[in-house]
């Protein structure tokens, strides 16, 4: 037999094992496709339906007990899969949620430390500002504050200006003398007789500088006369303003301002009165102001003549002028400026120039034009000492008018807010002196020095930066200018004077232990104020007119004079700003009987009598004065009864 052989039939079951593996397969993925669908929407209405009922499901307590779901423990493997992925899922966004709260008080952390450290910061700056507070409150509560912040700003802005001036003038003056250290031996020279009239100054007592100030007034107008004739005035830049002596130029329109300070205020603290008429304060301050800016006018000199206009002002502000005609008298000055600022040439194109009227880098607006260059190049920190550019012939006048451009150049941003701030503490330092002293001369003299000095300051600083018109007005005791420095140590000379002759200065000069700085230089000691007879007897009248009487002054004890005491009235600050209508009643000064002052006070002053029968107040009588009721001595014939 032919044996059978199974190759037919291993195709055969291979070809019906084919269909049937396929169909396994493809049942298997569609199975997989299915639970795989089934699980996620399983998972999507598991997780719906979870939220649902935790949100709609009521809180249970720990003991109660939840039916088992016997649905629930059938599950499938895709159901199965589908939690897990859930579990996992949660784990992650716990994960992500742990770090997304250590990140945020990570940050809350970060913003509390910044926060303790800014309130840290603050406290220390806060300690710091009190520190030194109280450090400058001690200090200003010493009774020789004030003399002593003279002295050292006298000193401190007279050895910075030299040392200035050798910076800014050595090129000009090695260019024209062939030594660069000719204009600063001038300006020592002219420093050196400054720093003796500013001794010579704060020796002077009060009454005699009182006797000297209408002579001395007298003089310096003569020399603004005289150097205005040929041959007497030196013509120098197409202006005669100065006398040569020994070498030496000394302009007379410089000694006229102290001279001016002075002779004013002894003029008006003379004629105090509370009802002054308007003719006492404008006659004759104002006819004797008027004649000096013509002839200063006649030189010609502009900037002088403000200055003068500003110290006429000063004097009749703090007199008491009312405000109104002393308004009409400062708009009729600031017009008749602008019209001489416009008569002359080149003083119109100045103003032209600083207006936007002329652009001419070249001509009227070069000088503006190189400080502002300079004053850039300085920068915040400077150039160096010594180190500017603008000196070497690109700047005009560089040692003189424009200094504070040279200042800010070689120190920069932080030296011209020194030199500010110095000018600023001067000023408060001379209204400090003004309010403190009780002498009304006094006051009104060093009201209107310090206004005169601050004044020029701003204004040259103003026209150097760019903000006002250029008018040759000169930095006090910085600029080089021999006369300029003389008259402006002579006035910090009567500061120092007045800083010494407040009430508490005087306590202090006054007690036994002598003061080393007072032996070495043998300063007098100062006087307490005393009112003169005449004001005492125009005290006593204003007292009558306005019914109020005069207080009783204190007599001098063993610790040394006493402050006087003030009367019914007092002035407002510093030395009587105001008329009659600004004068308040003062509640701390009790009234006094009328008549009756203190004769160990007074030279002259009214011996305190007795009442009268009826009562009343009796009739004064002045030391050597025989009463009315007293028989009078007439010789050859009987007394009359």
């Amino acid at each position: 037999m032919t044996p059978r052989t199974d190759t037919g039939t291993d195709a055969g079951a291979a070809s019906k094992a084919g269909p049937a593996e396929k169909s396994k397969a493809g049942r298997t993925e569609k199975s997989k496709a299915g639970r795989t669908e089934k699980s996620k929407a399983g998972r999507t209405e598991k997780s719906k339906a979870g939220r649902t009922e935790k949100s709609k499901a009521p809180t249970s307590s720990p003991g109660d007990t939840v039916p088992a779901d016997p649905a629930a423990d059938e599950s499938t493997p895709g159901t199965r899969d589908g939690a897990d992925r859930d579990t996992t899922d949660q784990k992650r966004d716990a994960r992500a949620g742990s770090a997304g709260g250590a990140a945020k008080k990570s940050g809350r952390s970060a913003r509390a430390r910044n926060a303790e450290s800014a309130t840290t910061v603050t406290g220390s700056l806060s300690s710091v500002v009190g520190t030194i507070g109280e450090g400058v409150r001690s200090l200003l509560g010493r009774p020789l504050a004030s003399y002593h912040l003279v002295l050292t700003l006298a000193l401190l802005l007279t050895v910075f200006g030299l040392v200035m001036v050798l910076s800014a003038s050595s090129v000009e003056g090695y260019s024209q003398d062939g030594s660069a250290y000719g204009l600063f031996a001038t300006q020592v020279v002219f420093a050196l007789l400054g720093l003796v009239v500013f001794y010579f100054t704060l020796r002077l007592p009060v009454r005699l500088l009182r006797r000297v100030a209408a002579p001395l007034m007298i003089v310096t107008t003569i020399l603004l006369a005289l150097v205005l004739i040929p041959g007497i005035g030196t013509l120098s830049q197409g202006a005669r303003r100065w006398f040569v002596i020994s070498g030496l130029s000394v302009q007379p329109s410089e000694l006229v301002k102290v001279a001016l300070c002075v002779w004013g205020a002894h003029l008006l603290a003379s004629r105090r009165r509370e009802h002054a008429p308007l003719r006492e304060l404008l006659i004759p301050l104002l006819p004797v102001g008027v004649l000096i800016c013509l002839l200063i006018i006649l030189e010609p000199n502009l900037s002088t003549t403000i200055t003068i206009a500003i110290i006429v002002g000063t004097l009749l502000w703090f007199a008491g002028l009312p405000i109104k005609v002393f308004s009409a008298f400062a708009v009729t000055g600031i017009a008749i400026a602008i019209l001489l600022a416009l008569v002359e040439g080149y003083r119109s194109q100045r103003v032209m120039s600083f207006l936007g009227g002329i652009d001419d880098p070249q001509g009227a607006g070069y000088q503006a034009r190189q400080a502002t260059y300079a004053l850039a190049n300085g920068g915040v920190f400077g150039v160096g000492l010594g180190q500017s550019r603008a000196k070497w012939n690109y700047l005009p006048n560089a040692h003189n008018d424009f200094i504070f451009a040279i200042i800010g150049e070689e120190l920069g941003l932080i030296g011209g807010l020194l030199v500010v701030m110095l000018f600023v503490i001067l000023a408060f330092v001379g209204f400090r002196i003004a309010h403190r002293c009780t002498d009304p001369f006094l006051r009104l003299m060093t009201a209107t020095i310090t206004v005169l000095i601050t004044a020029q300051a701003l204004i040259n600083i103003g026209y150097v930066i760019g903000l006002l018109p250029v008018t040759g007005i000169q930095l006090p005791l910085l600029s080089a200018g021999g006369t300029s420095t003389l008259t402006v140590l002579a006035m910090l000379g009567l500061l120092a004077n007045a800083a010494r002759h407040e009430p508490e200065a005087v306590v202090a000069l006054s007690s036994p232990p002598t003061r080393r700085f007072g032996r070495l230089f043998r300063l007098p000691t100062p006087v307490a104020y005393q009112p003169s007879r005449a004001e005492v007897l125009r005290d006593r009248l204003d007292g009558r007119r306005s019914g109020a009487a005069p207080a009783r002054r204190q007599r001098p004890t063993a610790a040394g004079p006493a402050e006087p005491a003030r009367s019914g009235w007092r002035r407002v600050w510093p030395g009587g700003r105001g008329d009659a209508s600004a004068m308040v009643p003062s509640p701390a000064a009790p009234p006094a009987s009328p008549g009756r002052y203190s004769p160990a006070r007074y030279r002259g002053a009214p011996t305190p009598g007795a009442t009268r029968a009826g009562g009343g107040p009796s009739r004064t009588r002045y030391a050597g004065a025989p009463m009315r009721s007293e028989p009078r001595a007439h010789t050859g014939r009987p007394a009359r009864r």
